[in-house]
Order: structure tokens, then C-alpha cells, then sequence
């Protein structure tokens, strides 16, 4: 990038998600600009990222649709509406198309057929790169303007730096694209202090739950694209009409004193804070999750994930291991639930770091 474009690129670390929702919540970032998705949605502890997003001064959304974080912004908001990948892409220099990457490292060409839902559309290419000529202009003597107009230009320089595309947009053009190139897959080579394959183990622990307690994971629908768009038939699971479920092992209905299909609110306590917190009206399906497990769809369940519940190392949410109660809709709490529960700190703390072994 240095060599390429002329400059200094940063070389300390950004946020991340959860990182920079705790930057905007105490005022050390006070800019959000998100390409697509739903963020206060997605992310985990909705009120505190809710919050977060207010404390900014200028909050952007490029999207193709609208969703509920276009509600909650900063004081200053923008929508940027762009093209979705479906639509064509018209430029100064003619029909453009982008590359994409897949899961399995395969790099293809990606054109939309279907004409533009309006004419007021910009591309997401144009929108940055429009951004970047008018807060940057000729700072560095890139060329913006000729990356808006001719996606080529931008593939040009991305043979020039990244190790794999030297021949970009001849690759690109040969149907289903082209592989990344993997050392350890195509030669047995690793790029390691050691020359070897180095691999990480984690130590598994057994969570001790408190009487009374389940361990919570949130998972999608079947219907369900991330958070940007999701309905209410999850034919995997036998559920319709509706997602405020919590699916609970028969077992631990019956030893919790509900039946299935009763309605019920899901409580956690996070140790440290001073209130409960509480996901409201979920209706009970009987289903065969292992006994003391529970299961919900999320965005739903996300106001129950503490900010602060990370796993070592990648700083990912532990949307996949909250504990909870559930107890009945609208049910007043105990003493007991305003604090720690017994092993509240073995429950809730972050995965052990992982030993290192060649």
C-alpha cells in the first residue's frame, strides 16, 4: 500500500465491533459510517450499542435497504442510499462489475441484471470514492475520480498489492472466477517463525450453572439474511407466525413449573451491573436441546449479551453462552436476581487463552 499509493499507511489497531461501540459510548469516536448491514441490531447489549450510537456527532448508513439502525443515530444522520449488487452498475466509462470473495476463496466477477430502482442511485464504489475525493482531493495524487468511473483502475492496483491477484482482471474474467492462492493447501508452506504448521488448543471447561438456571445461545431462522431481513417461518424448526420463542428442553420445562407454549420473559445478570436484564414475552416451545440449554433467535435475544462477555483473543460477543432464568412474563424479580448468582464469575468469565504448540 505504501509502495503504491505514496503514503504511510496506520499501522496501530482499530476497533473492532465491540470496541468501537465502547469508543462511541465514552466519547473517544464520535463518527460511525457502516456499509450496509444493521448494526445496533446485530451487535450484542442493544441498549448500551443504542446508546453508543446517540453519543455520536455524525452517524452515516450506506444501504440498499432500510432497517431499525437507521432509527437510532447520531446527531447528525445520513442515509446514503446505493445500488444493490442485483442492479446495473452505469459509470462514466460504461457497465462496471465487482469481485467477490466466498468462503472458499474463490474470486468472481458479480453484475446486477435488473435496471436501478432509481436514477438517483449511487454504487457503492462511487459513494467512497466520492467521499474520499471531497474530503482528500488530490492529497497523495490518487486518482479518486478514475476509480469511480472505471472499477478497472481499482483492480489494476489491487494486482500491484495483494499477493495472488497479479493478473486481477484477466482471472476475474474466466468463468467462475479464480482461487486465492493458500500455501498450506498448494505447497505445505507456511509463513511461521518455525516454517511449520503452528496450532492453537483450547482448554475445554464444563460450566457449572446455578440451580434454576439455563445457558442461552442465540442462533438464526431459517428465513433469516443476518439482521437486515428475516420472517417468521423457520420451516427447520416446525415454527411459524412469529420469533419471540425460546426453544427449552422438555425436562427443564416441566422442572421450572411451565408447560409448552406458556409465555415467559428471559433474565440474566451480568456481574457487575446494577440491574437485571430482561428480554420480554418469548413463548416456550418444547424441543429436544440438550437438558439445562436453551435456544433463541436473535436480534431478539442480543439485549441480553453483555458488551463485556468476550472470548480471549478475538474479542468475539458470547452470544452462544449466556446464562438466564426464565421466569413468568412480567413476573416481579427476587433479591436473588438483583445479584451475582452462585458462579457467576466461572460462568460469565471470557474463554481461557489458548496454549501454544508447534
Amino acid at each position: 500500500m505504501r509502495t503504491e499509493f505514496g503514503f504511510d499507511p496506520p499501522r496501530e489497531h482499530g476497533y473492532d465491533t465491540v470496541d468501537a461501540i465502547r469508543a462511541l459510548r465514552d466519547g473517544k469516536a464520535r463518527v460511525f459510517v457502516g456499509m450496509g448491514g444493521n448494526f445496533v441490531q446485530a451487535a450484542p447489549d442493544t441498549d448500551v450499542t443504542a446508546a453508543a450510537m446517540m453519543n455520536a456527532r455524525l452517524t452515516v448508513q450506506v444501504s440498499t435497504k432500510l432497517n431499525r439502525s437507521h432509527l437510532v443515530c447520531g446527531e447528525t444522520a445520513l442515509i446514503l442510499p446505493t445500488l444493490g449488487r442485483t442492479e446495473i452498475d452505469q459509470q462514466a466509462t460504461g457497465p462496471q462489475f465487482v469481485t467477490v470473495e466466498d468462503s472458499t476463496c474463490c474470486v468472481h466477477a458479480s453484475s446486477g441484471p435488473l435496471q436501478p430502482a432509481s436514477t438517483q442511485l449511487r454504487s457503492e464504489v462511487a459513494i467512497v470514492t466520492g467521499i474520499a475525493k471531497a474530503t482528500l482531493g488530490d492529497r497523495y495524487g490518487i486518482n479518486w475520480a478514475g476509480m469511480g468511473d472505471d472499477y478497472r483502475v481499482i483492480r489494476d492496483h489491487i494486482s500491484r498489492v495483494v499477493h495472488g491477484c497479479e493478473t486481477y482482471e484477466t482471472d476475474v474474467a474466466k468463468p467462475g472466477g479464480f482461487v486465492m492462492p493458500h500455501p498450506p493447501r498448494d505447497s505445505r508452506s507456511f509463513d511461521t517463525r518455525s516454517g511449520r504448521a503452528e496450532l492453537r488448543v483450547s482448554t475445554v471447561e464444563a460450566l457449572h450453572i446455578p440451580p434454576g438456571h439455563l445457558v442461552l445461545q442465540t442462533l438464526r431462522s431459517h428465513d433469516q439474511y443476518n439482521t437486515t431481513i428475516y420472517g417468521f417461518s423457520d420451516r427447520y424448526r416446525g415454527v411459524e407466525g412469529g420469533r419471540r420463542v425460546v426453544f427449552v428442553n422438555p425436562a427443564d420445562i416441566a422442572k421450572a413449573g411451565f408447560s409448552d407454549g406458556d409465555l415467559v420473559d428471559l433474565v440474566t445478570h451480568w456481574p457487575g451491573d446494577r440491574h437485571v436484564r430482561r428480554a420480554t414475552s418469548f413463548r416456550i416451545i418444547s424441543y429436544q436441546t440438550p437438558v439445562g440449554s436453551a435456544a433463541a433467535y436473535y436480534p431478539e435475544t442480543n439485549p441480553l449479551v453483555p458488551l463485556d462477555s468476550t472470548a480471549l483473543g478475538s474479542n468475539t460477543p458470547t452470544s452462544k453462552s449466556v446464562v438466564i432464568r426464565i421466569v413468568p412474563i412480567g413476573a416481579a424479580l427476587t433479591s436473588d436476581d438483583s445479584q451475582e448468582p452462585v458462579g457467576a464469575d466461572d460462568l460469565h468469565k471470557s474463554y481461557p487463552q489458548p496454549e501454544h504448540l508447534s
